[in-house]
């Protein structure tokens, strides 16, 4: 747990890119007990946050937190109830395709900038963001089709990459209807809710990781 939470830390992937690149990585050792298990807090935070069958309460469970609510809310662009029979939850935007072999390609899709008068600020005139890494003042509206969308989904987040692949539209990319053979499930919008919902919270914790990181580097077990 104490590997994931320095992993995380972006100042940690910036100063150890090399490493990284060469598959090499060295991860400091905090030199007392005590640091050891604060960053090991912190790194079960992070494996909870990237396990989607792990609840996550107020991210994915019980009373999600303020500044995530509004994130990749669903909803159709016309105000009217999302109705999965009239195809309303099948993925027609172009996001991926069959190419040769039966390998799914990944198509350009649909996104519009959102509209930030769609969200109410608070009385100091900000959007309820609790970290300045988590900027939904900046987000897209994702779509299915004509008519539906993941409304507000930050840029961070959708940019945000695992493996190489930008998450989001890595999983659409396999949903197409003429690929899935199907529209999807209710659970499976609430998945892209909750995907987006976590990965907000992921960045939301990066000054938390670097400032972790910067106190294990600065005081670091030592075999003599």
């Amino acid at each position: 747990m104490h590997a994931l939470a320095i992993g995380y830390a972006p100042a940690y992937l910036t100063e150890n890119a090399d490493g990284i690149r060469q598959d090499w990585p060295r991860i400091p050792l905090p030199a007392t007990q005590k640091a050891l298990l604060a960053s090991a807090a912190l790194g079960r935070r992070v494996a909870a946050l990237l396990d989607t069958e792990t609840p996550v309460p107020g991210v994915t469970a019980g009373s999600i937190r303020e500044e995530l609510r509004a994130v990749a809310v669903f909803t159709r662009t016309d105000g009217k109830p999302v109705d999965p029979d009239a195809g309303d939850l099948d993925v027609t935007a172009g996001w991926g395709y069959a190419g040769k072999g039966g390998v799914t390609m990944p198509g350009r899709g649909k996104i519009e900038t959102s509209n930030a008068e769609r969200r109410t600020p608070n009385a100091e005139g900000n959007f309820n963001v609790q970290s300045s890494t988590l900027d939904v003042q900046r987000s897209f509206d994702v779509y299915l089709n004509d008519l539906t969308c993941w409304r507000n989904v930050p840029v961070s987040v959708w940019e945000y990459t695992i493996g190489g692949y930008q998450v989001i539209k890595k999983w659409l990319s396999y949903r197409e209807k003429p690929l899935l053979g199907r529209g999807l499930t209710v659970a499976e919008v609430r998945y892209v809710t909750e995907t987006a919902r976590r990965i907000a919270a992921l960045i939301a914790m990066q000054a938390e990781l670097d400032e972790n990181y910067r106190i294990v580097a600065a005081d670091t077990y030592t075999i003599f």
